[in-house]
Parts: structure tokens; C-alpha cells; sequence
């Protein structure tokens, strides 16, 4: 029998120790890999980027305004950056807001129309951003981070029933949405008017007067013994009026509760609105997230209803201002802004968090109210406004605050656009961009640390709506910024600053004027663009539209065929679509925002 061999006890020994080297070395590695891990997280900044609606470069303090108070803009802009050439992508609100949240021009994703009806009017309408598109929400949302959208989203909500919620703000990365789907309307506030004026004419009042005129013909032919009119052809006509009425009383009693309606991730939490006290439950829940989620990297993206109609303010604030309504709205929310920079600086999260604040577009310079006060903007010294890419309508605030990254009080004057902040955020978030799609906008950074004088955005496009209306031009070795629009809109009056007649101005037919050699401005030397100029004021005047034209057809080239989101197919009601907390009723009558009081996550 073999005799077994029994092990020294120094080999024993020494297999122990490799064994408890082995295991110390998997501790330490693990411990390391949770200190980089944790390190990383501090190293990535929070974000909080604050969107208002419709504010005018002329209506903060830091950009000028002598008589509006914006005293936390104006801190933000003193402690930060102050961007006077910032862009949108695009006058009118739900283009501008695709492209802030891609990074692409909204024509790329299908998010430009090619009619006169630009936005999303009704919550049941088909069309949205693509669930394809990759905004800066999801981009963070796989690095860990918490992402909120308080506020108007304006950007879909579903496509085929109305539980798929294929636009929805939590199939784009959001993990927590609260706020109105669609947008603010002067309709959706009893006794502030309608945007609908035109419609009603064209589909009701005109068809009104031409049964009337019908009927009272057919009435005195049938006295003077004329023509034999039957009873049923008075019947049919008096019930088509009847119809039209019908439709449209229906329409003005329905139209608020199934529009304008708050939503808590994808329940209503409240319908119709209320405006009251709605800024500040806003802020307070925007304010409730960033405290939640204080130990984690956070993304707040708190979009303003204000200052778009129908204007609202509460108590605290209601003809406070000096600028009525509109300078009321205008304050209260600036003093959101306030109230969540304080709570950033209670966290002591204010030097670890980048804050940008801008608006998705001009003022609406032909904004009045039904009883004639001014309830649009200030566009500062810029023509035009919302709606038309006159500098006016493109040009917005743009300031942004990180303590110890950015420098305080310095102020740039190149070219950026809404669309940078697509990939700043997600470079600073260690996240790479997507390589399938083009990405238009360009990494702030460089400019914002000093690191570059020079815009990286060569060439801009300004569309308006699905037609490209004109090209931005900063070469590279020049301090002239050209500027040359293949059409401008047709002011009414004329010598007006607006389309007064229209309420804003369209972008084809006989809206505008179309300029063939384009209208050509060098904004650096005429930035109110009042003086175009011609071969004889400017030598270079062919070479540079040469070379701008050669710009377009290169960027033309890029842009390829997809689904039109705002075709009329997509913007138009549908019944199947409609969201009601009351369903199958219509008439859509809850408030669950007073009855759980629940907050964001």
C-alpha cells in the first residue's frame, strides 16, 4: 500500500498566504475600483439647464433692460458667462426644443414643417420627436445620472393609442416628467382670447356668410316666383349652419380640458390646469428632485411656461412690475431661477454644477392681448422677433455658471447656438456622441474656459420651419459675421416689425419675399440689419455669397428623406389619442395634484 505524502507545514503556510494575498489583492482592487468609481461621479458636474418660453434678448437685466427685474439672471450672467450672440436653431418653439434637446437641426429628425402650422396645437395629435433620436437626457441617463423635466414639453406625446407614449418625455430619457404636454395657449386661460382667430374665420365665420347669403337668396328668388325652391334645400342649409355652430361651441367648450392639462410621468395630475400658484409648484418640485438626488449626478431640465401666452402670475407677483402682465410673468419666473440657485448653494452643490439659462426663441413681438395691451417682449435693438430669423427671433439669452471652471463676468461674442449644449453636456458627462448621426452642435467648452477665441461653428443654418432661410458666415480669419437670406417675410403692416396681420409670420408663398442675389448684412457692422448690402458697398459681395451658397449645398447634401412629424396628418386631433382622467367622459374634470401631493423622485 502507498504510503500517503504529507505536505510540510511551510508549503501549507506559504499556499495561505498566497491565498490571503490573492484575496487582498481582489479587495483592494474592488475597493479601488468604488473610489475611482466615486471620484468619477464627483468629477462629473450636475446640470441644470433652465429653458424659458418666448423671452426676448432684450427682457434680462444683464442684457440691457433698465426697468425689468431679473436680478437672478442677472447673478447668474455676474458669476458666469454671457453669451450675446447665442442662436436657437429655430424661431418657433417646438423646432428650437428638438433641436436643444438633439443637438441637430430639426430637420434632421422631421421636427419642421412644411406648412403654415409650425408647432403642436392639440395633446392628441400624432407627431413628436422620434422615439430614434438620442437627446442629452438619455445620453446621461446610461451614465447614471437622475434626469427631470419640469415644465412645458411641446414635443408629442403618442403615436398609435394613447397609453404608448412613444414622444413622451420618459421615452427620451427623462426619469421623471412634470409639467403640460402640449404648450401654453392663450386658450387654455377662460377670457385671454384664442389663437384659433383665423381658423374660426376660414372655417366657420366665412362658411356662416355664405349659407346666410345663400339662404337669403334662394328666399327672395323663391318670393318673386323666380325658382322653385324645395323646403329641403332651406332645411339642409339652416342645419349646416346649425352644424357649424354646433362644432364649434363644442370645440370652445372642450378645447381646454383636452389640452391644457398638467401630467405627472405618464398620469394627469391635473385637468384642466390651474395657473394658480403653478410657477411656484413647479419650482417646489424642481427644488424637491435636486434634494432627493443630491448624493447622485443629477439632470434638471426646468422649462418655463412663462412668457408665452396666456401670461399668468400669482399674488406675490401681479402688478408688481412695471411692464403689466407680461413684466409680472417675466419676474416670477426669474424668481424661480432664484429659488433653485439657492437651493444648489443649501446643497453646497453650486460648484459642482454647470447652470445655463436661455429661451427657446425671440419675443413675439405681435403678441397683444383682446384688449389691446402689448403682451410680447423686448428683442433689444434686434429686428423681428418669434417666427422669422430676422436677428430678432434667433437671437436669446445665453449665460451659463460653473464657480472654479467658467470665469466670472466674461462676456463672448461669437456664434453659438442652442444646439451646443447637446454635446458640452454630454462630453462633461463622460458620455461619447452618437457616431450613426450627424451632430451639429459643437462643444462649448473651449470657448467658455478660455481655451479658444474663436467659435467652432463656422457656418450656421437658420431655418424656418422645413426651408432653409438663411446662412451665418464667421470665417475663420475675419471679425465679420455675414449674414444672407434666400427669402425674408412680409412684414404687415408694412413698416411694422412683425406680421401683425397674420399674428406671426409664415415662410412660404405669398408671406414672403424671396431675394435673388440673396440679402446680404455683415452683422458685425449692422447688427439691426437695416442696411443690406450690394456689389458697390462691398467688393468681396459675389465671393461671399459664392462661398455661402457652396456652405448650403454642402450642408443640403447631409440632410436626408424622414417621416414629416408636423405634416397635417400628424398635427390634426385624434379622438383615439385624447388623454382624459375621467375617461370615457369628456369632460376630463380632476385635480390629483391637491389630492396626493406626491413630488418628483
Amino acid at each position: 500500500m502507498q504510503t500517503p505524502q504529507v505536505e510540510p507545514d511551510g508549503c501549507r503556510v506559504q499556499r495561505s498566504c498566497l491565498r490571503g494575498s490573492r484575496k487582498m489583492r481582489t479587495l483592494l482592487l474592488v475597493i479601488l475600483f468604488l473610489c475611482g468609481a466615486r471620484s468619477r461621479a464627483k468629477s462629473r458636474p450636475n446640470f441644470v439647464l433652465f429653458m424659458a418660453d418666448d423671452l426676448g434678448i432684450g427682457d434680462p437685466g444683464c442684457y440691457g433692460n433698465k426697468t425689468l427685474r431679473t436680478p437672478n439672471i442677472d447673478r447668474l450672467a455676474s458669476e458666469g458667462v454671457k453669451l450675446t450672440q447665442h442662436l436657437a436653431a429655430s424661431p418657433l418653439c417646438t423646432p428650437s426644443r428638438a433641436a436643444f434637446l438633439t443637438g441637430r437641426y430639426p430637420i434632421r429628425s422631421g421636427m419642421a414643417s412644411q406648412s403654415q402650422v409650425g408647432v403642436f396645437l392639440f395633446s392628441a395629435s400624432s407627431g413628436g420627436l422620434p422615439r430614434s433620436e438620442i437627446t442629452f437626457a438619455k445620453l446621461l441617463k446610461t451614465e447614471g445620472y437622475s434626469t427631470a423635466l419640469i415644465g412645458k414639453w411641446h414635443l408629442g406625446t403618442s403615436c398609435h393609442n394613447r397609453t404608448d407614449f412613444c414622444h413622451h418625455p420618459l421615452s427620451h430619457g427623462f426619469d421623471y416628467f412634470h409639467g403640460l404636454p402640449v404648450t401654453n395657449l392663450r386658450d387654455c386661460k377662460p377670457g385671454d382670447g384664442t389663437v384659433f382667430t383665423a381658423a374660426f374665420q376660414l372655417l366657420v365665420f366665412s362658411p356662416l356668410q355664405v349659407i346666410g347669403i345663400t339662404l337669403l337668396t334662394l328666399a327672395v328668388l323663391k318670393y318673386l316666383g323666380l325658382l322653385r325652391v324645395p323646403p329641403a334645400a332651406f332645411f339642409c342649409l339652416l342645419f349646416l349652419a346649425a352644424l357649424i355652430l354646433v362644432l364649434l361651441l363644442a370645440f370652445l367648450h372642450y378645447f381646454r380640458p383636452l389640452n391644457c392639462f398638467l401630467m405627472r410621468d405618464h398620469d394627469i395630475s391635473q385637468q384642466p390646469m390651474s395657473y394658480d400658484n403653478l410657477t411656484q409648484r413647479l419650482t417646489a418640485d424642481a427644488a424637491q428632485f435636486l434634494q432627493r438626488n443630491a448624493e447622485t449626478p443629477f439632470l434638471l431640465v426646468l422649462s418655463y411656461l412663462q412668457v408665452h401666452t396666456a401670461l399668468f402670475s400669482s399674488e406675490d407677483f401681479a402688478g408688481k412690475s412695471k411692464h403689466g402682465a407680461y413684466g409680472d410673468a417675466a419676474e416670477e419666473m426669474d424668481w424661480s431661477v432664484g429659488q433653485i440657485l439657492d437651493v444648489l448653494d443649501e446643497l453646497k452643490l453650486a460648484n459642482n454644477t454647470l447652470v445655463y439659462f436661455s429661451s427657446d426663441q425671440g419675443a413675439h413681438v405681435e403678441e397683444m392681448s383682446i384688449r389691446g395691451e402689448v403682451h410680447g417682449g423686448s428683442n433689444g435693438i434686434y429686428k423681428g422677433g418669434k417666427a422669422n430669423n430676422w436677428e430678432g427671433g434667433i437671437r436669446v439669452p445665453g449665460v451659463l455658471r460653473w464657480p472654479g471652471v467658467i470665469q466670472a463676468g466674461l462676456e463672448i461674442d461669437e456664434p453659438t447656438s442652442n444646439m451646443d449644449i447637446f454635446p458640452t453636456v454630454a462630453k462633461l458627462a463622460g458620455a461619447p456622441l452618437p457616431e450613426d448621426r450627424i451632430i451639429d452642435g459643437r462643444d462649448l467648452m473651449p470657448l467658455l474656459r478660455g481655451e479658444s477665441q474663436h467659435s467652432d461653428h463656422e457656418f450656421l443654418f437658420h431655418y424656418c420651419n422645413f426651408y432653409l432661410n438663411a446662412v451665418r458666415w464667421h470665417p475663420r480669419n475675419s471679425t465679420s459675421i455675414w449674414k444672407a437670406f434666400f427669402f425674408t417675410p412680409n412684414f404687415s403692416p408694412e413698416g411694422a416689425n412683425g406680421c401683425f396681420s397674420t399674428h406671426v409670420c409664415f415662410c412660404h408663398g405669398r408671406h414672403v419675399t424671396y431675394h435673388d442675389p440673396p440679402l446680404l448684412f455683415d452683422l458685425s457692422k449692422d447688427p439691426r440689419e437695416r442696411n443690406p448690402l450690394t456689389p458697390t458697398s462691398e467688393p468681396q459681395f459675389r465671393e461671399i455669397l459664392g462661398a455661402m451658397q457652396q456652405a448650403a449645398d454642402r450642408h443640403t447634401e447631409t440632410l436626408r428623406d424622414v417621416p414629416n412629424q408636423l405634416s397635417l396628418g400628424n398635427i390634426i386631433w385624434k379622438p383615439w389619442l385624447q388623454m382624459c382622467c375621467s375617461s370615457p367622459s369628456l369632460s376630463c374634470q380632476c385635480d390629483r395634484e391637491k389630492q396626493d401631493g406626491t413630488g418628483s423622485r
